[in-house]
């Protein structure tokens, strides 16, 4: 049976553009306040896969993009930010059908760059790591 995101809480992201929409869609929980207080998520499909039957890195490394991009983004009140740059570790595969986490904590925070932080786990299992930097842009 397939994972139901929607009967387990989560809600599809709204605001989604149009990339966003062609990978998504991605889900999001509120846990807590705070810009780090949401956790966002992505059910794994057979379009998310590479020649190997498992989800491509690319896709992984678009979902951290956009996780930690929103929470940066909440962070400085919905301000322009775009990234510097992110770094990512693969640690483990992720199959279709698997339901991808991913929460993030900024670590820190100048008046122009935010550093961050994420994890994206399947179940109890981290697949991913993640840390990046963000420039505030300013409104636009």
């Amino acid at each position: 049976m397939t994972f139901d995101p929607a009967a387990a809480g989560w809600k599809q992201r709204s605001g989604q553009g149009p990339f966003t929409r062609e990978v998504g869609p991605i889900w999001v929980k509120r846990e807590k306040d705070g810009a780090d207080g949401s956790a966002y998520a992505l059910l794994a499909e057979e379009r998310h896969t590479n020649s190997r039957g498992v989800v491509h890195g690319g896709m992984l490394m678009t979902l951290a993009d956009h996780v930690l991009g929103w929470m940066v983004w909440d962070a400085v009140d919905r301000v322009a930010c775009a990234t510097v740059s992110l770094n990512n570790q693969f640690i483990a595969a992720v199959k279709p059908g698997d339901f991808l986490e991913m929460r993030g904590r900024i670590v820190r925070q100048t008046r122009s760059l935010i550093f961050i932080h994420g994890a994206a786990t399947v179940g109890d299992r981290t697949v991913l790591t993640a840390e990046g930097i963000w420039k505030v842009l300013g409104q636009g």
